[in-house]
């Protein structure tokens, strides 16, 4: 009995109220808790701590100096905005508006043809140029080959004058390998003036421009 008296005059000298329930909490038996649930405390404000109490079991109304304050959310950067995907244009130039028949020199009315081209160019931002010679059938594949070659050459040799920078520009030569015609002209390889005429389509300069604007 004598027992049993002290331990409550211990209690109620340490300010500590007759209806804290001296269990714990599930997950936190570091502290006491009243029979409402809150933490137990002295007569002092302080917290009732058991002998298993450590300082990962700390409480924020306890000991705020060894409770971690959560840090707060990075800000969220806005997205980049999409960059545009070059696009392309092609031109197809007849090589006879370019270059008279059988040259690789490029004709007045040719030159006009060109300044078309890189007045589209203006506000763009260049990715490439590519420039394809194309033949028709008359002649040797051999010939033809260097034909096609001679006319994408000039054609970038003229966009380079005009200011484009020549690493933009990529030439190629297809000679007769690609014609546009088919057996629309027969099989006759005999230099005709009917032949020439009909084979114009196949001599061409394909211009295609890839850049965004």
């Amino acid at each position: 009995m004598n027992k049993h008296i002290s331990t409550i005059t211990l209690l109620a000298s340490l300010g500590l109220s007759a209806s804290v329930a001296l269990a714990q909490v599930p997950n936190n038996d570091g502290h006491l808790f009243d029979t409402r649930g809150h933490v137990a405390k002295s007569g002092f404000g302080l917290c009732w701590k058991t002998t298993r109490w450590t300082p990962a079991m700390a409480l924020a109304e306890c000991d705020p100096d060894l409770v971690k304050k959560p840090e707060p959310a990075p800000m969220a950067k806005p997205a980049p905005a999409p960059t545009p995907k070059p696009a392309a244009q092609k031109v197809t130039l007849a090589a006879d508006a370019l270059f008279d028949f059988d040259k690789a020199v490029l004709r007045s009315e040719g030159k006009a043809k060109l300044d078309d081209v890189t007045d589209k160019l203006k506000g763009m931002k260049l990715e490439v140029i590519i420039a394809v010679g194309h033949t028709d059938r008359i002649g040797s594949d051999k010939y033809n080959q260097k034909l096609s070659e001679k006319r994408a050459e000039a054609v970038k040799a003229y966009l380079v004058g005009k200011g484009v920078d020549a690493n933009r520009v990529y030439t190629e030569g297809k000679g007769e390998k690609q014609p546009v015609t088919g057996d629309k002209c027969g099989k006759s390889n005999a230099k005709s003036k009917k032949l020439i005429e009909c084979l114009q389509p196949d001599r061409r300069v394909e211009i295609e421009v890839i850049g965004t604007k």
